[in-house]
């Protein structure tokens, strides 16, 4: 079995710190599975290094605010970027999933998870979802009702030091998931090569 971590990049956006602060509780939770590593790469500021990054990756995981019902714009943007390693299967057989954050209970995040999720259809990659029931209070993991990924809410008028904790604990939810997931797709790549 490898002795090398497995890799999962968060790549994300976020307007106003609050889809940061889903992407910190991702991070969290790829750090508590042993054999995994956190590369974090912010998309609207994408640099070759970290394109590099996200094609040596095991696992990438989206994050974006809903912003009009979907992803923000800077995130259709990096997403439009990848077509070159969407054309070459770059990405082909990685794991995947996605979080995101709106100002409304709603705010039609739902479509922005779908819109990952055909993103990820698109690259050939595997989708992991969260494996949840719903929750029923603020401070409940999956508080909203979400099983395709992550899903926080906080009021627009609030800053993202308000954030949910149960949102944040179903983001470290989620990371933790890929994470697992990352390994054992691995293992089971390197027993089928043994």
């Amino acid at each position: 079995m490898s002795e090398n971590p497995v890799s999962v990049a968060i790549a994300y956006h976020s307007g106003y710190g609050h889809t940061t602060r889903m992407a910190e509780g991702v991070e969290e939770g790829i750090r508590s599975v042993a054999g995994a590593a956190v590369e974090v790469v912010k998309v609207d500021g994408i640099t070759e290094e970290d394109w590099a990054r996200l094609d040596a990756a095991d696992a990438i995981i989206f994050g974006s605010p809903t912003y009009m019902g979907s992803a923000s714009p800077a995130f259709h943007t990096f997403a439009a970027a990848t077509s070159g390693r969407w054309y070459g299967l770059a990405w082909k057989d990685k794991v995947a999933a996605g979080f995101t954050t709106s100002g409304a209970m709603s705010g039609d995040k739902l479509n922005t998870l779908q819109y990952f999720t055909v993103l990820a259809a698109q690259h050939g990659m595997h989708w992991v979802n969260l494996d949840l029931l719903p929750g029923d209070t603020e401070n409940d993991l999956n508080r909203l009702g979400g099983w395709l990924g992550a899903m926080g809410q906080c009021p627009g008028d609030q800053g993202a030091e308000s954030m949910r904790k149960g949102d944040l604990l179903t983001a470290a939810h989620l990371g933790r998931r890929v994470a697992e997931h990352a390994l054992l797709l691995r293992t089971a790549r390197e027993r089928t090569a043994a």
